[in-house]
């Protein structure tokens, strides 16, 4: 298929007030993107960017400003008077920018994010097969009552006689399976013909896009259906209850994806993967996971319950234990997190290394085999590798007003409860003793000590003791 005829407009301009919310619709959020993003991605397998047309309208700066990074164009519709009116807008768009338009387009709803690709490509396929001027996408729920019905000429033809909404239905007609999903493919030049001649005569007073159905029939042009495999994939949302129902779809069809790839993910009901999340062979996934956002996961690894992880990557064979938080970091092979270990963006974790109990890195870079192992902050460091760093060591790097860095080189020992204030920079082979506040650098190969000296006072206690009891004796 020869994706240069076609181009594609997504309809994104209404509010979805049923919503009782004050995000635009298409901006909603499941499988970790907005439903606009997940339209734009399966279009983009039928078209470049810059054939793509979202028409928006409600808070249209805001839709903009969250998709304008795929690269597709924008169309206004500052009044929203329906779908019609909708692709009017497209058409005065070609006329006012002197293009010309795309010889067919492709027409999708920003508030159907589980449209399939292999699908889109197969309307745009049935469209040209057929040579038709308008190719409608279809699908067969359980049950169709409230939804415009598509009727087929006669049973097992392509070609479509009318779309007939609920209320418009005879009795006789009440039976039709097949649903209009507000999906079409249309010759674009038989669209714009008759795309001026809508009429608001109806209940709402809106440009309906489904009138032109009726008029290329009268017009003698050719109208076919082809149906969706699954009725999920033209679901939209109008209300939060029916978005969860979608976004529990797609994080099934995610996870299945992700098993069929050789992923194991017990009791995959409990755990919240979005559909950008990479996940590598022989991976174990344990219950009540989250893989949030662009995570991608090596091999070989295992993450246990309750962690959570977003836009981070991990490499081959990591163990995340029990309770780990990560969010944009980078954790290398092999390397073993947790319990309860918190990876603050810029956490860049070595081959081997080890990060655990209750450990806070924040912009770090944790050389390959190092250690820290217990009740640590480290903040703003350069550590080497084969660092040890003890049970409640603390990286100062904030005095309130700048940060700085702390550098540790290699082999190191950072002896428990010492303070390490930045900027500061530890020399490799060095050791700090426990319970010291080290001010100043360390050259290599040294020890440094930054306490107060042990003072220790034998018999005080029995001395103390006796004192007390001579206050008490009668006299």
């Amino acid at each position: 298929m020869d994706t240069s005829m076609f181009g594609i407009a997504i309809m994104a301009a209404g509010k979805g007030t049923r919503l009782k919310s004050k995000r635009p619709k298409v901006l909603h959020e499941i499988g970790g993107q907005a439903l606009l993003l997940h339209v734009i991605a399966a279009a983009e397998s039928v078209a470049p960017p810059e054939q793509i047309f979202c028409i928006i309208g409600h808070e249209a700066e805001r839709v903009k400003s969250a998709v304008e990074a795929t690269g597709v164009q924008f169309v206004l519709q500052a009044e929203q008077r329906g779908t019609g009116h909708a692709l009017q807008q497209v058409k005065a768009h070609f006329s006012a920018k002197g293009q010309i338009p795309p010889e067919h387009l492709l027409v999708l709803s920003g508030d159907v994010p589980l449209i399939r690709p292999e699908t889109l490509h197969s309307i745009c396929e049935t469209h040209l097969h057929e040579h038709a001027a308008m190719t409608i996408l279809t699908a067969v729920p359980s049950d169709p009552t409230g939804y415009g019905r598509v009727l087929r000429v006669r049973e097992g033809s392509p070609e479509v006689q009318a779309i007939v909404e609920q209320k418009s239905l005879r009795p006789d007609q009440l039976g039709a399976p097949e649903i209009n999903s507000g999906i079409y493919c249309f010759r674009t030049n038989a669209l714009f013909t008759h795309l001026d001649s809508l009429s608001t005569n109806n209940a709402h007073g809106e440009y309906y896009l489904t009138d032109v159905a009726a008029m290329l029939v009268a017009a003698g042009e050719r109208v076919v259906a082809v149906q969706a495999a699954s009725v999920d994939e033209v679901l939209g949302a109008n209300m939060i209850a029916e978005m969860m129902y979608l976004d529990a779809a797609m994080r099934d069809a995610t996870a299945r994806k992700l098993m069929a790839q050789g992923v194991t993910i017990f009791r995959p009901e409990t755990c919240v993967i979005d559909a950008a999340v990479e996940v590598g062979a022989d991976t174990v996934v344990e219950p009540f996971v989250q893989l949030l956002g662009n995570t991608k996961v090596g091999s070989d690894c295992r993450i246990r319950s309750y962690s959570v992880v977003q836009d981070s990557t991990i490499g081959e064979g990591v163990l995340l234990r029990n309770g780990c938080v990560l969010d944009g970091a980078d954790v290398g092979v092999g390397a073993v997190l947790g319990p309860y270990a918190h990876l603050r963006p810029g956490s860049r974790i070595g081959a081997g290394a080890h990060v655990g109990n209750f450990v806070e890195t924040k912009n770090v870079k944790l050389g390959d085999g190092s250690k820290a192992n217990h009740l640590t902050y480290l903040g703003d460091a350069v550590i080497g590798e084969g660092v040890n760093v003890g049970a409640g060591v603390i990286t100062c790097n904030y005095d309130g007003v700048r940060k700085s860095t702390t550098a540790i080189g290699d082999n190191v020992f950072v002896g428990s409860d010492s303070t390490l204030v930045a900027p500061i920079t530890i020399g490799h082979g060095s050791y700090v003793a426990a319970g010291s506040c080290i001010t100043e650098d360390v050259p290599p190969d040294s020890l440094a000590l930054g306490r107060s000296r042990q003072t220790t006072k034998q018999g005080w206690v029995s001395a103390r003791k006796a004192s007390a009891t001579a206050k008490h004796e009668p006299r």
